[in-house]
């Protein structure tokens, strides 16, 4: 029997006493035991803020997310160790593919992420710097800096891989510690995944630790840099939320619970076209897929009435064709629930939206479960319920049998589908399957504000969609109301949750060193050589060259309009470019300023830059005639280390006419040697 330990304080430590039996799904078997009243919740709170918080703030973005992208190639090559455990959850191969492969790839993303949308260094900027003074000597920007407490992730049993890295990605990545607490039931897969990145020597000391049963009282000692990311049912996540010392300290806390998510086939979706056959599929495979045990399946199946029975008949065609059974059976398609317990509350559920729909689908008394015994392992078969009144129901509008279990239901139009979707009371994710985008966009409008998620498919995506039930770390993974309100996921916005935002205000200067990047007004340097000459190391922010003048004529104007074929009438005709408000009368093109505003910074000698890769938020602020003249100021915005090889640095590029008034600003990126 497997003894499913804790990492407290840098230790593992035995179950001991208040340890719960775990049982296979499969046989009902007791195969592993986990719990431990001892722990010192104190000591671990202690080891996580004193000694994983610092050693994660000294690592800037971009070697956090190096240490996450190490770690998923670790986890990588051992997932097969997790696979075998994982079969005794009840989860079938493509089932640890979801949980396990999803979690890794996960991190993956959030590595990636944090690479090329965050700086090498230790603050985050949140939006431009704000002038607050008349002359620029007084400016203020957001800043996000790491929390400097703990991020205590409560995770629920489906998932035992995934759940944990989806939180644990953009916790590290922010630069906390985390204390990770797995439901009971699948801890034992979640332990296995926490050896392995401790075993790694990857994480510092304190970055990762685990609590294998309950939490004790450890929420009573959390504080207003500590945060909890919780999962669960919502009378868990009330029951948590409501703790007085969490409020007290304002601690914050997010939630992901119960869902009832739908499913609607847009009203041109008829039989025969690919959407019908699509939408069938979809619903059978969020049914069956983990055995209904995910957060984001559908449970509630919204179809326009002429299109009912036939639904009806397709989707009973598909789900009679799922095999139950051992999930270790190469042709078993649908596995067990976690647990004997999960069993009887699924069947409770059931029976409550049985009292207002009736069960076309799914008979619990009379299915097959192939290579196992399903009185002694945890399986149920797929249950379809048709609700023939969804204005006037109730039971299957509020209540989640979390477990393969739905409920098809038909609408009379849209605005009658957008209703019986919002009466979910917050979801986190819906689908609409139609080849009809103003039905999207009518649905979005009107029901956006109840989901956390819209997926939408069709003939033309459904070759690439991932599916209504696959929350991506690129997306925002949440809903409001009865989903809980929170937020995870979502690419550097799930890192946000663990960093503090915080308003600065100063001097160009003072702004300039907090963010490590340059600030308009701030110190210029201009008694070095051309910076272009200077490799990535040697350069520094600040850095600044100033051109010569050059005077636009009218010969270059039209030589760069002949030349590329650009002979748009501000440019050629006089007359009409003085009717325009803006113009004085013939102007040069925008982008011959440009060309001419490289041709005064570049140092045309091979050195350390070695390419051009970019040009952001350009604007053009005045016009520019012939006769006038322009010159450059090129300053050193920003460095960000790339490879081994060379940096990215961004410039800041200002033109100036005679007047010294600005006529175009821009950013311009170059890759340079170190």
């Amino acid at each position: 029997m497997l003894d499913v330990q804790s990492f407290a304080a840098g230790q593992w430590l035995p179950s001991g006493a208040g340890a719960r039996n775990i049982a296979s799904a499969i046989t009902g078997d007791v195969i592993a035991q986990a719990g431990n009243d001892a722990l010192d919740v104190q000591a671990m709170l202690g080891y996580a803020r004193g000694v994983g918080g610092p050693a994660l703030r000294k690592l800037t973005f971009h070697d956090r997310a190096r240490m996450l992208k190490a770690v998923a190639l670790y986890l990588m090559e051992r997932k097969q160790v997790l696979y075998d455990l994982s079969y005794d959850t009840g989860a079938t191969l493509s089932d640890h593919k979801i949980n396990v492969d999803g979690g890794i790839g996960t991190m993956m993303v959030f590595a990636s992420k944090g690479r090329r949308e965050m700086p090498d260094g230790h603050v985050f900027l949140d939006g431009p710097p704000e002038q607050l003074g008349r002359t620029g000597a007084f400016m203020g920007r957001h800043i996000c800096t790491p929390l400097q407490g703990v991020a205590v992730h409560i995770n629920a049993f489906n998932f035992p891989v995934w759940g944990m890295l989806e939180k644990l990605a953009p916790t590290l990545l922010a630069g906390v510690p985390a204390i990770v607490k797995p439901a009971t039931a699948t801890s034992y897969v979640t332990e296995a995944c926490v050896r392995m990145m401790l075993e790694s020597g990857l994480l510092p000391k304190g970055a990762l630790q685990l609590v294998s049963g309950g939490l004790g009282d450890m929420l009573n000692h959390l504080d207003c840099q500590d945060a909890v990311a919780f999962t669960g049912s919502a009378d868990t996540a009330l029951m948590l939320r409501s703790n007085p010392k969490l409020m007290e300290h304002s601690v914050r806390f997010a939630s992901e619970q119960d869902s009832l998510n739908a499913s609607v086939l847009g009203p041109d979706a008829v039989a025969g076209t690919p959407e019908f056959d699509l939408f069938v599929k979809e619903v059978q495979r969020e049914m069956t897929a983990k055995a209904g045990q995910k957060c984001t399946a559908i449970r509630r199946i919204m179809v326009p009435e002429a299109q009912i029975d036939a639904v009806i008949a397709a989707l009973g065609e598909r789900l009679a064709k799922t095999t139950i059974g051992d999930p270790r059976l190469e042709n078993t398609r649908m596995g067990a629930l976690v647990s004997a317990g999960q069993k009887r509350d699924v069947l409770e559920k059931a029976a409550l939206i049985g009292e207002e729909a009736e069960c076309i689908f799914g008979n619990t008394d009379d299915f097959s479960v192939e290579g196992a015994d399903k009185d002694k392992g945890a399986f149920v078969p797929p249950m379809l319920f048709h609700c023939a009144n969804p204005d006037t129901a109730e039971r299957v509008h509020d209540t989640e049998a979390f477990g393969p279990v739905s409920t098809v239901m038909p609408y009379r139009d849209l605005p009658h589908a957008i209703d019986l979707l919002n009466k979910g009371k917050g979801s986190l994710v819906a689908s609409i399957i139609t080849n009809d985008s103003n039905v999207a966009r009518e649905v979005t409008l009107g029901s956006a504000a109840f989901h956390g998620r819209l997926y939408f498919n069709n003939r033309t995506s459904m070759s690439e969609a991932t599916g209504h039930g696959a929350p991506l770390p690129h997306m925002v993974h949440g809903g409001p109301g009865r989903a809980g309100g929170g937020e995870e996921l979502g690419g550097i916005r799930g890192v946000m949750h663990y960093m503090q935002r915080t308003a600065i205000q100063g001097s160009p200067d003072i702004l300039t060193a907090i963010g490590e990047q340059w600030v308009p007004g701030a110190r210029e340097i201009n008694d070095r050589a051309h910076p272009f000459t200077r490799t990535f190391n040697e350069i520094e922010l600040g850095e600044t060259f100033n051109s010569p003048s050059r005077e636009i004529t009218l010969e270059d104007i039209e030589t760069f309009a002949h030349f590329t074929g650009d002979t748009f009438y501000a440019h050629m005709d006089d007359e009409a470019a003085k009717a325009n408000p803006f113009f004085p009368g013939r102007v040069a093109h925008g982008y011959l300023l440009l060309s001419f505003a490289a041709g005064l910074f570049v140092q045309p000698d091979p050195g350390p830059v070695l390419a051009n890769t970019g040009l952001d938020n350009l604007r053009f602020m005045a016009p520019v005639a012939a006769g006038d003249s322009i010159r450059v100021r090129l300053t050193v915005k920003h460095k960000t280390p790339r490879n081994e090889e060379y940096g990215e640095v961004r410039w800041h590029v200002t033109l100036y006419n005679q007047n010294d008034e600005v006529a175009a600003e821009y950013e311009l990126l170059t890759m340079n040697a170190y």
